[in-house]
């Protein structure tokens, strides 16, 4: 399994079959071990005159503490043979068991950032940006009400895009 590195306008998936049907492992590391989520929200674009990805993060997930300690981070995004893994990965926490172990997937590193070796796509990405979100800047209360009951609001992280791995 190799990867080629291209230019972010190479890239040629859509970007919302990518994050909302594929979906996106978000994996950082944090005193020398990987964590890792499965993530269907964020976004690519331009941002400050550099190609950006953005996440968004509730505070009660641990792999928050790995991207919170971390500078850089990736996304990794698998084929469909792997949804279950995904559906997994996305439904227990690290905290509670090995989940990367038991999932049997493969870390691997490009430039000190951790991944995953069964990935079809990879956006590595250096920290710019992280802001919680607030209830009074919502300008539709309604997706408020919708997605925070519980009042827990993601932080959003942009992250600027340093490297594209594509399967070869």
């Amino acid at each position: 399994m190799s990867f080629k590195e291209i230019k972010p306008e190479e890239l040629q998936k859509n970007p919302f079959q990518m994050i909302g049907k594929e979906w996106l492992l978000v994996t950082a590391e944090k005193d020398g071990k990987a964590n890792t989520m499965t993530a269907s929200w964020g976004g690519v674009g331009v941002m400050w005159g550099r190609n950006v990805a953005f996440i968004v993060i509730r505070p009660q997930r641990y792999t928050k503490e790995f991207i919170d300690a971390s500078d850089k981070l990736s996304l990794s995004v698998l084929d469909e043979e792997y949804r279950k893994t995904l559906s997994y990965l996305g439904s227990v926490s690290g905290r509670d068991e090995d989940k990367i172990g038991k999932s049997g997937l493969t870390v691997v590193h490009t430039d000190d950032v951790p991944y995953f070796a069964e990935a079809n796509t990879v956006i590595t990405g250096k920290k710019l940006y992280a802001q919680e979100y607030r209830p009074e800047c919502f300008i539709d209360s309604s997706l408020d009400e919708k997605w925070y009951p519980q009042k827990d609001y993601h932080t959003m992280y942009i992250l600027e895009i340093e490297k594209i791995l594509v399967r070869e």
